[in-house]
């Protein structure tokens, strides 16, 4: 039997008796959207990233989206981020109206160049986007307050690094706002779509509880133009359970991570992640970069081998059909488009064991040719 490259399924066993439990009151109820189950949740996961409020909505791409919208984001604004992200990021700038605005990301732990961002400010910057990359939290403090000071908003990007720590900051607990997905895949993965943003800001919780429900928080009570993207009642009830075993996944993923470092370690033709405390990853994902012209023939090698592997990106923002509109050429965004060739994402998920990390350590040495 081969590696897995995730396994939600492991963790829907370990839910699934008190989860059907739940779900079948639900039914009994006939209450099927909101209620006791998606508030709960909210308190509970405001509780474990450390702020005041937790906003549940349909996924975490609407998640950026409405955050944008809460702020008045729109046509003449510019939002900040980076070229090293997942779609999502720059689709929620566009649909706003705003311009999205690219820099590059940094040579050792692939998240966004800060000085970059500072050189890219202007007085239409109304908003910049971080983007906490492969479960590794930036450190964005300093950035925060510098951007605070000039009166533009920090939306956090948290889909993948729930759990991450700076200094015992939750990665979503430094900016206006962060948004999360519970995408199945994710380290507390719903059981379908799913996403929530959280802040410190009532007044800005309050609108985006209007904007996720049709302009309003009450039925036929529409304040406001809003749209139609509640987090669902039978994901919550998934949600609220996984929350109990985070703490004891992610130190699950971080020895995983920790194996996979020690056996790859002395290859030469492997560059494994930087990080500078393993608190700060919570590993969504175990990406490698080997050079571009052994990357693909490795992916193969290992599927043959059974060994699942994926590319986190394939390209960057700025060489994707979608964003060609943007003024950026191939060579704009040098580290970001040399990672898109060179980078490999290894298996990694709760259901992971030793053997299998030895299985794929072994089969990368032998394809690299190495001992």
């Amino acid at each position: 039997m081969g590696v897995l490259f995730s396994s939600a399924q492991s963790e829907f066993e370990i839910i699934k008796d008190k989860w059907m439990q739940e779900v079948e009151k639900i039914g009994m109820k006939g209450q099927f959207v909101g209620g006791r189950p998606v508030d709960q949740f909210e308190k509970n996961f405001a509780a474990y990233v450390g702020t005041k409020h937790a906003v549940g909505v349909g996924n975490g791409t609407d998640a950026l989206f409405l955050s944008l919208k809460s702020l008045g984001v729109g046509p003449g604004d510019e939002v900040i981020t980076v070229a090293n992200t997942f779609i999502a990021t720059v689709e929620a700038i566009h649909h706003t109206g705003a311009t999205p605005v690219l820099v590059d990301c940094t040579a050792d732990t692939y998240l966004m160049d800060v000085e970059q961002v500072k050189q890219k400010v202007t007085a239409k910057t109304k908003a910049i986007i971080p983007v906490h990359l492969y479960g590794q939290c930036m450190d964005i403090r300093e950035l925060t307050q510098w951007a605070r000071d000039r009166g533009i908003y920090i939306i956090e990007d948290t889909a993948q690094a729930i759990g991450a720590d700076v200094e015992g900051m939750k990665a979503g607990s430094m900016g206006d706002l962060a948004c999360f997905s519970f995408y199945p895949g994710k380290n507390l993965g719903a059981l379908g779509d799913g996403g929530c943003i959280v802040t410190n800001n009532t007044e800005l919780a309050t609108q985006l509880k209007k904007l996720r429900n049709h302009g309003g928080q009450h039925l036929y009570d529409h304040q406001c133009p809003g749209f139609n993207s509640r987090l669902d009642v039978i994901h919550a009830i998934a949600l609220n359970e996984k929350l109990h075993y985070m703490n004891e996944w992610t130190k699950h993923r971080q020895r995983c991570a920790e194996l996979y470092i020690e056996q790859l370690k002395g290859s030469s033709a492997v560059s494994l992640p930087f990080y500078e405390q393993i608190e700060r990853h919570v590993f969504h994902v175990f990406v490698i970069r080997v050079q571009m012209e052994n990357r693909d023939a490795l992916k193969k090698h290992l599927l043959k081998k059974g060994i699942i592997t994926t590319t986190h990106y394939p390209k960057p923002i700025h060489l994707t059909g979608a964003f060609s509109y943007l003024p950026y050429e191939e060579g704009t965004f040098p580290i970001a488009e040399q990672c898109s060739q060179e980078m490999l994402s290894l298996p990694m998920h709760i259901a992971l064991s030793e053997a299998d990390i030895t299985a794929v350590c072994e089969a990368i040495k032998e394809q690299l040719h190495e001992e």
